[in-house]
């Protein structure tokens, strides 16, 4: 098949949650024998240039990019209360970016263009008109309910005011455009209900996020610091920034007085100020490393505190192939066929989350029991050889609708 991919962001480099989801379905499909060409979005919020791109890369995906600037612009975010549209999807419509699908549109005969994440919807009425091929989201996320849960937990009135808005506008979008598309390939069975729950009447299915289980080796040749924990994620995703906000002043106290010798490493592009001027015994921040393999192997027990978000976390799985112990939310683990107890810890207030953690710090074999069970779930539900052709079949039954 021959398969256009057009992403919100580059997926080259790999190094946080969504262009590693991206990039690993690209290469499983190039892998498997198809021609892919891909068309992303390049921005002031994830910005790549194509000359620093590995030239096999280029070469085997054909990556282009066109620059949208994302920034928030006030005058433009005021207006649009006024509007009823989301102000999250309209930052990604760009006449540039449609002139330059247009011209690949005319150029190429695809058999399918997927588009990752909701933001390129948009251009579904350009795809239509300049191409018969049919026309996939790959959800990575209910979107929606992001905003809708980070709103939740925020305190300042006027500031949750505006995020219930954001959210109210995108949930409309979001809904409003299930049927927009030929099929949904969502990252998680329980998005993909959801959306089949709320009016969406074409096929849908649930592609996890896979795993080249070569990249993750059982016995790597890395030191592990045991005990020690460890957290690693893109901290300009709010998200993140708020679960370990609440980690450091909620839980990190009690670890710290309990176990005064353990360690706890961040690590993540785009460290806030004050997370980096943060002055806290054995609280380390680390901020972007080179090799997030090598990095999380290096480490014993991954921390996961999040309070908001929707889909799947990739950090959790990759974890998880590393046989390491995890410690999450239950909103962090959601997406995932845990078992809790088995091959993950799930806490949700802070004396939980300190109890998990000091039962990993007192019980190295339980710890490294947790991590061996972690391992088989992701060997059973997130090869990426397998999800493929998954994928693959899927694709199939829609071109033959």
């Amino acid at each position: 098949m021959n398969i256009l991919i057009l992403c919100n962001k580059s997926p080259y480099p790999p190094k946080e949650g969504g262009p590693i989801a991206m990039n690993t379905i690209i290469e499983g499909l190039i892998n498997a024998g198809h021609k892919v060409k891909v068309l992303a979005i390049n921005s002031n919020k994830y910005g790549v240039a194509v000359k620093d791109i590995p030239v096999d890369y280029r070469r085997k995906t054909q990556i282009e990019t066109v620059y949208i600037n994302l920034a928030i612009k006030p005058v433009a975010a005021f207006l649009n209360l006024f509007t009823g549209k989301s102000y999250h999807v309209e930052r990604f419509i760009s006449k540039a970016f449609e002139e330059k699908l247009i011209e690949i549109l005319q150029n190429n005969r695809f058999d399918i263009v997927q588009l990752e994440t909701l933001y390129i919807s948009p251009y579904i009425g350009t795809i239509r008109k300049y191409s018969n091929a049919r026309i996939i989201l790959r959800s990575h996320n209910i979107e929606y309910l992001i905003w809708k849960r980070v709103a939740e937990i925020t305190q300042n009135p006027l500031k949750s005011w505006y995020l219930h808005h954001l959210s109210r506008t995108l949930k409309n979008y979001e809904l409003g455009a299930l049927n927009w598309y030929d099929g949904i390939a969502t990252i998680t069975k329980k998005d993909g209900d959801y959306f089949l729950n709320h009016g969406c009447q074409i096929p849908v299915i649930d592609i996890p996020f896979g795993i080249n289980l070569e990249n993750f080796k059982e016995n790597p040749g890395v030191a592990t610091e045991f005990p020690s924990l460890f957290h690693i994620g893109a901290m300009n995703w709010m998200p993140n920034q708020e679960g370990i906000k609440w980690f450091v002043e909620k839980v990190w106290p009690m670890v710290n007085h309990e176990f005064p010798n353990l360690k706890c490493y961040l690590a993540g592009r785009k460290m806030p100020d004050w997370l980096t001027n943060l002055k806290t015994d054995n609280l380390i921040v680390v901020g972007e490393v080179d090799d997030a393999f090598e990095f999380i192997y290096s480490k014993a027990i991954e921390i996961v505190p999040l309070f908001s978000g929707s889909g799947i976390r990739i950090k959790i799985i990759e974890a998880m192939a590393a046989e390491r112990a995890v410690i999450s939310t239950s909103i962090g683990a959601e997406g995932i066929n845990i078992e809790n107890g088995k091959n993950i810890l799930v806490a949700d207030t802070p004396v939980e989350f300190f109890e998990c953690i000091k039962k990993c710090v007192r019980d190295e074999i339980f710890c490294r029991e947790l991590g061996q069970n972690a391992r088989q779930l992701v060997l059973r539900d997130h090869s990426n050889q397998q999800l493929i052709l998954k994928l693959e079949k899927f694709y199939h039954q829609i071109i033959s609708r």
